[in-house]
């Protein structure tokens, strides 16, 4: 993770310009308020998760961000951002809502929309960026932007430790091992946010089915390695029959099966173009994406991606 700015190694007269424009250039265009007279401290690197944007901020000087109209017209790409406080208790506001975000606790705000981030005393936060696509939500998902989602329990339990991990380790990470990681991130995030959206009533019941196929997603994704998972099993973690998951898949124009298969040997694809598990045999990966049997795994790559697995590794070089 590269250090954009840190405050102490500009000079004094320079810093308040250094800093909205470290602002302006890592985030995008800003309105960073400072008090003209107030010394200002502190430090921003960010870096890159797969697709996904890592930054950390750093600050004892009390200021807000403020993503306006105008600035929303002059550039609006098309992003969503969350925000996880280390330390401090930042108060990030839109949509007609305030949040202030305890240690541990995250939320999510729509970047082409008019919010605000106001530090009114030390924190330190990690923010991840990331385009709305990566976030399979419905509609409904808008009514939980500024919306604290806690650490305590279901998937937030599991996501927000992941975050905090990830903006400190992420120098840490191979490139290969960094794209696969974006995914489980977003997974996670993704059926966090769902949880939430269910719990405030805000979903119209023509789009709960979308909510429910985010969190049918990640069960699969979490599940992979298990040999044993079928539709039945996962019908059945979600309290629904197999019927209606397969109307689900239907409606993509896929079905459970397919899917699970799909996602096993885009897992499988990913380890073998890795080059920290070269050494590893083609039957160990597949195994452990739930693909136990050699001859069916190579001939299920093959129809998939058009060669061998060990032909697909050896032109990963």
């Amino acid at each position: 993770m590269a250090v954009l700015i840190r405050a102490a190694d500009v000079p004094a007269a320079e810093r308040r310009e250094a800093w909205l424009s470290v602002v302006c250039d890592a985030l995008g265009p800003l309105d960073v308020r400072v008090d003209a007279d107030a010394p200002l401290r502190g430090q921003i690197e960010a870096g890159q998760l797969g697709p996904v944007g890592v930054g950390k901020v750093q600050t004892s000087t009390p200021h807000s961000v403020h993503r306006t109209p105008g600035l929303i017209r002059r550039d609006s790409p098309e992003l969503y951002r969350l925000v996880l406080p280390v330390s401090g208790t930042p108060l990030l506001g839109q949509d007609g809502r305030q949040a202030r975000l305890r240690p541990g606790e995250f939320a999510l705000y729509d970047f082409t929309r008019p919010y605000e981030l106001v530090y009114d005393s030390a924190v330190r936060l990690a923010v991840f960026s990331f385009p709305r696509e990566l976030l399979r939500l419905p509609p409904g998902a808008a009514s939980v932007t500024a919306v604290p989602i806690a650490s305590g329990e279901g998937a937030g339990a599991l996501a927000a430790p992941l975050l905090r991990r990830v903006a400190l380790d992420l120098d840490s990470y191979r490139p290969a091992s960094a794209a696969r990681l974006a995914g489980v991130v977003m997974d996670l995030v993704t059926t966090a946010v769902a949880e939430r959206v269910e719990e405030l009533g805000a979903v119209p019941h023509e789009t709960r089915q979308e909510v429910l196929l985010a969190r049918v997603h990640a069960f699969i994704e979490k599940h992979l390695g298990d040999a044993g998972l079928d539709p039945a099993g996962v019908a059945a973690a979600h309290h629904i029959s197999p019927r209606y998951l397969h109307r689900l898949f239907e409606a993509r124009e896929t079905t459970v099966a397919a899917w699970i298969r799909h996602r096993r040997l885009e897992r499988c694809r990913a380890d073998l173009a890795d080059p920290a598990l070269r050494d590893t045999p083609v039957s160990v990966l597949a195994a452990r994406w739930g693909l136990p049997d050699p001859a069916h795994f190579s001939r299920l790559f093959r129809s998939a991606y058009g060669v061998p697995p060990a032909a697909y590794r050896r032109a990963c070089g």
